[in-house]
């Protein structure tokens, strides 16, 4: 269930019933793997965008909303089975990996099964639906890719990563976005407004994170620290850092980063000198500008306590400690 102190408690619930009744499969190990892994928890980012985006332009039976919420949260758990097993990642949300626990073929098939299961979903609305959500998912991989051709990369620039987090995080949140606002009825100009506003808040969402991921509470945050550095993740914080603090800081972190196979101390070290160089603070700055451009898009949608949730969901979103 959702973090988020907002007011569709029972729609997010609707969410959640509707993926466990969509991950039941006649194997029994394929549910529960996807069970596993789905009762985990998560943040439900995309479907509080989507459902928060359908009332604010005014709709009101949200069933639809909620299946097509439901399958973003599917694609989204998919890709969460698949990194795990590509970055080598022991813990998500403070549970063993599934490939862990399961093995990673059966971890890789699920991560399919789920994938399945929501473009199933997904093949029941109308074609401009499909297609908003296959290219939610077509960025995303673009994403991932680019991501991992620059990997250990310190020529890595903020335009860069910009563009990488454009596709990873904020494409789908932003699609979410948008269909809620298709679905709601929205006019051209709201549905504009709101698909700006989920690209906007998806870079404040990944620029949070990767600030979790150098000064998070573990315990908090279900996994330790420092992963990004150990995958060669070129985050705002190591662009920043590389740029900042002394010249001997600067060469010790790009040789860390650069570095495959890096000891824990070596992590830590990279961290501390991210930390000395004052990149956090930046990085912060940096996503409440983007949180403060997400709240400006959403001139266009009319007043009321849908719109007022998704500017308080900025707030939350840039305060938040998981």
């Amino acid at each position: 269930m959702a973090s988020w102190d907002l007011t569709i408690s029972k729609e997010l619930s609707m969410v959640s019933d509707f993926i466990r009744e969509s991950i039941h499969s006649d194997e029994e190990l394929l549910t529960e793997i996807a069970d596993y892994v789905i009762g985990a928890g998560g943040k439900r980012i995309r479907p509080t965008v989507a459902i928060l985006s359908f009332y604010a332009v005014g709709g009101k039976n949200v069933e639809e909303t909620v299946k097509i919420a439901a399958a973003l949260e599917l694609i989204h758990t998919a890709t969460l089975l698949h990194d795990d097993i590509n970055d080598g990642s022991s813990r998500r949300r403070g549970k063993l990996a599934a490939y862990k626990k399961y093995g990673v073929r059966s971890a890789l098939v699920t991560g399919d099964f789920l994938f399945t299961q929501a473009f199933s979903i997904g093949s029941k609305f109308e074609p401009a639906i499909v297609e908003i959500t296959a290219e939610a998912c077509s960025r995303l991989a673009e994403g991932e890719i680019r991501q991992q051709i620059r990997a250990r990369d310190v020529a890595v620039t903020e335009k860069d990563y910009i563009e990488i987090t454009t596709r990873k995080t904020a494409w789908p949140i932003a699609a979410g976005a948008k269909i809620g606002a298709i679905l709601g009825g929205g006019n051209l100009e709201e549905v504009l407004a709101v698909f700006e506003y989920g690209t906007e808040l998806g870079i404040a969402f990944q620029i949070v994170d990767d600030v979790l991921d150098v000064v998070g509470n573990e315990d908090v945050l279900g996994k330790p620290t420092g992963t990004d550095v150990r995958e060669g993740n070129i985050t705002l914080l190591i662009i920043d850092a590389l740029q900042r603090g002394s010249s001997e800081d600067r060469k010790a972190l790009a040789d860390i980063v650069k570095k495959e196979g890096q000891t824990s101390e070596e992590v830590h070290r990279a961290l501390d000198i991210i930390v000395r160089s004052g990149a956090v603070d930046i990085a912060r700055r940096r996503a409440a500008e983007f949180g403060e451009r997400a709240k400006a898009k959403l001139g266009p949608l009319r007043p009321g306590r849908f719109k007022l949730e998704l500017l308080r969901l900025v707030d939350l979103i840039l305060k938040r400690e998981s």
